[in-house]
């Protein structure tokens, strides 16, 4: 199929490349019209969650959609809210905020309206507005920029200091440092991968192939999700997903074309015959590599949150998007510049002839394959056991959710998060909720709520009374308890666990009510909760498809459980690191990272089902090159050195492609980017590197003829080997 798509292509090089133009006009209309509407920060479960019982409860039967109310503070170091200077400046920033239309903002209050103390700090430097905005979640998003706006204007222009901190300037802030570690990672990262390619290839034309088709594949993508952004929301971090790995997974796939391409043209085939036989062969391992990555992805689709099905939906659409551009505009465009691929050559860089470096038994590769194989199990212990011992303080993992506190300093509503909790409490800002179901006017129901609260006013962790807000049908009650502190840390989900499984049970024992609670730290609760049960279901899909392909793919059981074996070594490698750089602080000064007490709950699933499908690209080339050499020679010990040498510089080249792309994200400002680039680099280089040119050639020499073993019983099984049969031997 593919050897047909690129034949096709090739003949009609124009048509397919007007038809992939049209595609990305299109797709840049629809991302200006449609995409702002299709993203969210808002993180959704399922409604059997607990949070989203509670907050069902409140929006049908008390207030609505829940509004989201903005905290602006006003501090001064010489001066107390006593001073009529100190009252003139909160009067005019109140005056300014409350002039932005009742579009922008519905309801605010300060304390020189109520003179409620409860809005002034104990030392009376400081006091906070409450700020209602207008509009749901995401519209009260976008309007928040407004306050943003007079709020630091405000600060600037005299010794006051003026914040502001709430869910949606949270939001805001955070889409605004997305945006740049965005911007940033494409920066560095794109023309990083272009030194890299212009290194292996050693033309510009050759080298700006990959890039381009990238830069389609993400631009196509991107419109896809605007469109099917208006019926699910999409998660806002899925444009930072499809431009990383739209960048990774385009650039790989259409260097394994060009690559062939080069090399069959130099073999002396006419551009067409050429085309068609990069397609047949490089096309399968490409089309192969891709259908792998989509599958593994489509694991995350198993946790009912709309943080991980966005994640996955986003990748999958560029790396299908990717494939087709591989498969079709690739070829089309080979057609049309023949030997012109060569055009632009830099002196020095580069080989005209790829076989020269693929075959060469003199090589880098060569050697490094004899000492591997010649001393196969010091090899192994060599760089096994180091990599097991760093994968051992995966085990020392806090996994949480990064909060306000982890922006970068300088972040407005950083700055407002520290002044609240010293001044009076974060739990402010998004406070506790707990919802009573039941006749409030039973005196059972009554005593059990007087009993919790008095359960809560008892523990120290909640210094800041629960206040009982009655609803006027008599059917439901909601107490709001601010907890102090981040409210996704790891602290405050702790002791919602303890409202939800001690407190709560304890004073509801025998009273006929449903008691559930809500709130950010409750959603967290339940974000964790969800990751952790559904965790085990995730890896073994991932895992058993990984098997079942690989048994098929190279008729061996032996085969497959090793592959297994070593991509988990991989990804718990990468996992171990990011414990040691991250929560322990090793290196982080030197590389730039912020250092946090908790790496994302959501991180180490997301890397385990994106490297999976990525590291069975590198494998199944690797291994396809060894089996189809084995056929033909029966001689494990040189088909594993042919197979190494022959793919081990492009095996190289395309994860030096990949670590740069997911490295230049890993520099942005964000802790999460920093997480997510950090693991997927080191975990693709250690991959593409120690475990591929070292561990899999040294336990394929100790395996011998084992490596290929199949029981009688499976016999049956259809042959599905990616590289076709060639007609020659190389």
């Amino acid at each position: 199929m593919t050897g047909f798509l690129a034949r096709v292509s090739g003949r009609r090089p124009w048509i397919t490349i007007a038809v992939w133009v049209a595609l990305v006009i299109v797709a840049s209309i629809l991302i200006r019209s449609l995409f702002a509407s299709a993203i969210t920060t808002e993180l959704v479960l399922s409604g059997s969650a607990e949070s989203a019982r509670a907050s069902k409860l409140l929006e049908d039967r008390l207030r609505g959609p829940e509004p989201l109310i903005e905290i602006v503070i006003v501090q001064s170091d010489t001066l107390t809210v006593d001073d009529a200077e100190f009252q003139t400046k909160v009067e005019s920033v109140f005056h300014e905020i409350m002039g932005l239309g009742s579009e922008n903002v519905v309801f605010g209050r300060n304390y020189y309206q109520e003179g409620d103390e409860a809005l002034v700090s104990a030392d009376r430097q400081t006091t906070i507005m409450e700020v209602v905005l207008a509009g749901a979640f995401d519209e009260a998003a976008v309007n928040v920029e407004h306050v943003i706006d007079v709020v630091k204007e405000a600060d600037a222009a005299d010794d006051f200091r003026v914040l502001v901190g709430g869910t949606a300037s949270i939001s805001f802030e955070t889409n605004e440092l997305s945006r740049h570690d965005l911007e940033q990672g494409e920066r560095f990262g794109v023309p990083v991968a272009l030194l890299i390619l212009l290194v292996l290839f050693g033309t510009v034309i050759a080298a700006l192939l990959p890039i381009g088709l990238a830069v389609f594949a993400i631009i196509v993508a991107l419109g896809l999700a605007a469109v099917i952004g208006q019926a699910f929301e999409l998660v806002f971090f899925v444009t930072m997903m499809i431009t990383m790995i739209g960048l990774a997974v385009g650039i790989d796939y259409s260097l394994l074309i060009v690559s062939r391409f080069r090399e069959e043209m130099d073999k002396g085939l006419d551009k067409l015959e050429a085309v068609e036989r990069a397609g047949d062969a490089a096309g399968r391992t490409v089309l192969f590599s891709g259908v792998t990555v989509v599958i593994a992805l489509c694991g995350m689709f198993i946790v009912p949150a709309s943080f991980f099905q966005s994640l996955a939906l986003g990748a999958i659409l560029v790396v299908i998007i990717a494939l087709a551009a591989t498969l079709t505009l690739l070829p089309a465009v080979l057609a049309l510049l023949g030997r012109g691929v060569n055009r632009l050559r830099i002196p020095f860089v580069g080989r005209t002839k790829v076989e020269d470096t693929e075959v060469s038994k003199h090589g880098f590769w060569e050697k490094t394959t004899r000492v591997v194989t010649n001393y196969p199990v010091i090899s192994i212990l060599v760089i096994g056991i180091p990599m097991l011992v760093i994968t051992s303080f995966y085990f020392q993992i806090e996994t949480g959710l990064n909060g306000v506190d982890t922006f970068p300093e300088g972040a407005q509503t950083k700055e407002a998060f520290f002044v609240l909790e010293e001044k009076f409490s974060f739990g402010l800002v998004n406070p506790t909720e707990i919802v009573i179901d039941a006749n409030i006017s039973d005196p059972q129901v009554q005593g059990a709520i007087t009993k919790l609260q008095e359960s809560l006013a008892a523990d120290p962790r909640f210094p800041i009374p629960p206040t009982l807000v009655p609803i006027p049908s008599g059917d439901l009650a909601l107490l709001t308890l601010p907890i102090p502190g981040e409210s996704r840390s790891r602290a405050n989900v702790e002791a919602v666990t303890d409202i939800r499984e001690r407190y709560i049970p304890a004073a509801f024992d025998g009273v006929q009510a449903e008691v559930v609670v809500g709130g950010i730290t409750a959603l967290a609760a339940d974000v964790f909760d969800v990751v952790d049960t559904y965790t085990p279901f995730v890896f073994a899909f991932v895992l058993g498809f990984s098997f079942i392909v690989l048994l098929l793919v190279f008729r061996s059981i032996v085969i497959p459980i090793k592959a297994v074996i070593m991509n988990l070594l991989s990804v718990g490698t990468a996992y171990g690191l990011m414990v040691l750089v991250f929560q322990k602080g090793i290196g982080t000064d030197l590389l730039g990272f912020q250092h946090a007490e908790v790496i994302d709950a959501w991180i180490p699933l997301f890397l385990f089902t994106v490297l999976f499908g990525l590291s069975m690209d590198y494998h199944v080339f690797l291994l396809s090159r060894i089996r189809e050499r084995y056929d033909q020679t029966g001689n494990n010990e040189e088909a594993v050195a042919y197979g190494l040498r022959s793919t081990a510089g492009l095996i190289t080249g395309a994860a030096l492609i990949m670590v740069a792309v997911f490295g230049a994200f890993a520099s942005g400002k964000t802790i999460i980017n920093q997480q997510v680039g950090f693991g997927l680099a080191v975990a693709v280089l250690l991959d593409a590197t120690l475990v591929r040119s070292v561990l899999v050639p040294a336990s394929m020499e100790v395996l011998g003829r084992g490596n290929w073993y199949l029981p009688s019983w499976l016999a049956w099984m259809p042959d599905l080997r990616v590289e076709p049969v060639e007609d020659e031997t190389l």
